[in-house]
């Protein structure tokens, strides 16, 4: 089974700061990569309940289906590659795919034929290792919106939120709530609705 913890820092970004700190560690236009995520829920939302997401990543002509679940540290995700053709029928509501993803969803006792698909967020990013970890640099955009977002992958939690901490301080960016992507998609989403 393909699974990882995650362990990640995350803050908002203005578009003049995404600007410094793009220079800060020496990006090029080319250097950014289109990634789709294409996010899953059931009608009544028992991932979100369970502070869980679910996506299909369209990355470099590759589909990974991510499952992301609480962790005692992080989150722990479960991945696996699909077809095009399976891609295709889970987002058309045609069935869903056997594998590890399945299984887990099993043991969270959500059926995976009430899994819907909700929409689509496209983030640009460019990543650098850094110190124990990776920095990442993401502008995503998704329902009319545009936002910016600094990351950083760290391998261990304590050394990762410190390196953060004086990673936004040395770059003058205050520390901001940063909610996970599949959060503002759903929040934006909600709005649109509700208008």
């Amino acid at each position: 089974m393909a699974q990882h913890i995650e362990i990640e820092f995350k803050n908002m970004l203005t578009s003049e700061e995404f600007g410094r700190l793009e220079l800060a560690f020496g990006f090029e236009k080319e250097d950014f990569r289109e990634q789709v995520n294409h996010y899953f829920d059931t009608e009544d939302f028992q991932l979100k309940q369970k502070q869980s997401a679910l996506r299909i990543r369209l990355k470099e002509e590759k589909r990974v289906l991510t499952l992301k679940q609480p962790a005692e540290t992080g989150l722990l995700e479960t991945e696996q590659e699909l077809t095009d053709e399976e891609a295709d029928r889970l987002m058309n509501g045609q069935g869903f795919p056997h594998g590890e993803v399945e299984e887990q969803l099993k043991q969270m006792g959500i059926s995976q034929s009430a899994i819907c698909y909700f929409g689509s967020l496209t983030t640009w990013r460019a990543e650098k290792n850094a110190e124990n970890g990776l920095i990442v640099l993401d502008r995503s955009r998704y329902l009319s919106i545009e936002d910016f977002e600094l990351e950083y992958e760290a391998h261990e939690a304590a050394a990762g939120e410190l390196y953060f901490e004086r990673l936004l301080e040395m770059h003058e960016i205050p520390t901001r709530e940063t909610k996970n992507k599949v959060r503002r998609f759903y929040e934006r989403k909600y709005q649109i609705t509700s208008q």
